[in-house]
């Protein structure tokens, strides 16, 4: 499956929130302004991607997501982790932890949730 585009996760963002909707719809709680004919590429670039599918209705497509964000969100680290941090999970840690974007108390935190599962 293709990568999105930044404007095509925010349109994915938007269906997964609305779970189908129109074109008028998305346009509607995008938070740019958006033109209706741009959108409407996005999402049909995302139906050649499959990404989305649609029910048609006469002339119009009200369309849905058939990959959920949580299946998205496990590829996208997937790929982010192989990427960036080789597969190491223990250097992506030490990368937030170096950042600062991650206190000592969640990393305690997720090693309470690891040592849980065992």
């Amino acid at each position: 499956m293709e990568q999105l585009t930044n404007k095509e996760e925010e349109v994915m963002q938007a269906l997964w929130k609305l779970e189908k909707a129109f074109v008028k719809e998305i346009v509607a709680i995008l938070p740019n302004e958006n033109h209706y004919n741009t959108i409407s590429t996005i999402v049909r670039n995302l139906e050649e991607k499959g990404y989305v599918s649609y029910t048609a209705y006469g002339k119009t497509h009200q369309y849905y997501p058939i990959i959920s964000k949580e299946e998205y969100t496990k590829r996208f680290m997937n790929l982010a982790m192989k990427r960036y941090f080789n597969n190491n999970y223990k250097s992506m840690v030490s990368f937030f932890a170096k950042e600062e974007k991650i206190s000592a108390k969640e990393l305690r935190e997720i090693l309470d949730l690891i040592e849980n599962k065992k």
